[in-house]
């Protein structure tokens, strides 16, 4: 008995450890695949710039001319940075030789009998950013990995798939550029958000707090961080951090991409979890829950604020009818606390205690903990995955008085609420919220 016992323990062990090489292994590939867009930004430039000076030709559009068959000069430039780069890994978000997008990891699985799966044999893989070199040479040398095919034999195997991937049409060709331009746009306003990123997490990380110029600087380095001269090194250090993972989750989930608020999510996250591949994971679990705050269409954001909305006809009648007087009675004023989880108008500790609360509502509902199991227990409220939404509701009625007395318009409540950060006591935010559940749980369903 013991003998099994201590074999399912060293079974579980090397699960746990398999697992967590894998993920890690994962997060290098795509923080790799950022620095090769990265250096190939940086090599269009260059590009642009050499031709530029030696014509008199208006290069409105940089892209149709390096595929113009016209120039020469430009195709050769292509083809030996093509050769030159055509070992780089292939991972989740699209082939990197021609940069075609690659089925989702999730379809790849159901065919993985039928097709070829090309994954990154690299001796590195466990290597971080911040070990990056400064010199071109090394630097050059990160992305030049050897491929392992699993079903690839012959010697022109890889040669075919490289001809198979550059004979793409048009229209591919198209697809792929617009998405290299989003991803070009999501990096100016990561970069944008991180350095405005504020420091109250330095309490929680006493290690990222004491970190060196000389290291802040490498990491800064590593994932085109600019213009950080005015910051000391520990915001150096965490800006370069949500870049570095930001970038990370655009290519890994590139329906969402990056919007602005994302790095206020992340930020708590990196402060606690100090190992970047274990803090993109965590990111990636917390973006299950909030991804729909970010979609395009909103229907994530309309959603949860009808939930709110309807907490507050349910639970103030009078306060409802007020907001419909002043056309607000969508809750649009409370738009940012659903988008960003009430990050800024709470201090950095009481947005860990909101969110484990939430969390923890959450992880009951995934153990199966029903509504009928809770109240057997007699305790107060069952838990929710809409917690949130009733503190937000929570927030508002405990402004109901100022509201109805002294705002007359969205435009003053909105202000109202966007001056809260640092009024607000997250307990009796809390209390309040499980009574409104306790209360509305079964109206709201």
């Amino acid at each position: 008995m013991k003998q099994k016992i201590q074999s399912d323990k060293i079974n579980d062990c090397l699960v746990l450890s398999n697992l967590a090489f894998q993920t890690r292994r994962e997060y290098d590939n795509l923080r790799k695949w950022c620095r090769y867009i990265l250096k190939r930004e940086s090599r269009s430039f260059w590009l642009k710039q050499t031709i530029g000076n030696k014509s008199n030709f208006d290069f409105r559009d940089f892209g149709q001319i390096l595929d113009s068959t016209n120039f020469e000069d430009v195709a050769s430039v292509r083809r030996s940075i093509f050769i030159e780069e055509a070992c780089l890994v292939v991972n989740e978000s699209g082939c990197r030789v021609c940069g075609q997008p690659l089925p989702s990891s999730e379809s790849r699985r159901e065919r993985d009998s039928e097709k070829t799966v090309i994954t990154c044999d690299c001796e590195d893989a466990s290597a971080s950013d911040t070990e990056s070199s400064d010199s071109d040479s090394d630097d050059e040398s990160e992305y030049v990995q050897p491929f392992l095919a699993t079903e690839l034999t012959g010697e022109n195997d890889f040669d075919t798939h490289v001809q198979d991937c550059s004979s793409s049409s048009n229209s591919e060709r198209n697809s792929v550029s617009h998405t290299d331009e989003d991803f070009e746009t999501w990096q100016r306003i990561i970069r944008l958000d991180a350095l405005r990123a504020n420091d109250e997490w330095i309490t929680y990380s006493p290690s990222q707090n004491a970190v060196s110029e000389i290291k802040a600087r490498r990491l800064a380095n590593s994932v085109g961080l600019k213009d950080y001269d005015n910051l000391e090194p520990r915001r150096i250090y965490h800006a370069a951090r949500l870049v570095a993972i930001l970038e990370a989750y655009a290519l890994y989930d590139p329906e969402i991409g990056y919007c602005q608020g994302m790095s206020d999510l992340l930020s708590p996250i990196i402060s606690i979890v100090e190992e970047d591949h274990e803090a993109f994971w965590c990111f990636v679990a917390f973006m299950k829950k909030a991804r729909h705050n970010f979609r395009l269409d909103e229907v994530g954001i309309r959603r949860q604020l009808n939930i709110v909305s309807k907490i507050i006809k349910c639970k103030d009648i009078h306060l409802y009818r007020h907001l419909e007087k002043l056309q607000a009675e969508d809750c649009s004023f409370a738009y940012r606390m659903v988008v960003v989880l009430f990050r800024r108008e709470l201090s950095f500790e009481q947005t860990l205690c909101l969110w484990e609360v939430m969390w923890a509502d959450q992880a009951a509902i995934r153990a199966g903990i029903a509504k009928s199991a809770w109240e057997r227990m007699r305790l107060r409220a069952p838990p929710t995955d809409d917690l949130l939404l009733y503190a937000i509701a929570a927030c508002v009625l405990q402004r109901r008085k100022l509201i109805i007395e002294k705002y007359n318009g969205i435009d003053e409540i909105m202000r109202e609420c966007n001056n809260m950060a640092g009024h607000l006591d997250v307990w009796k935010l809390l209390d309040d919220a499980h009574d409104l559940v306790v209360t509305l749980h079964d109206k709201i369903g």
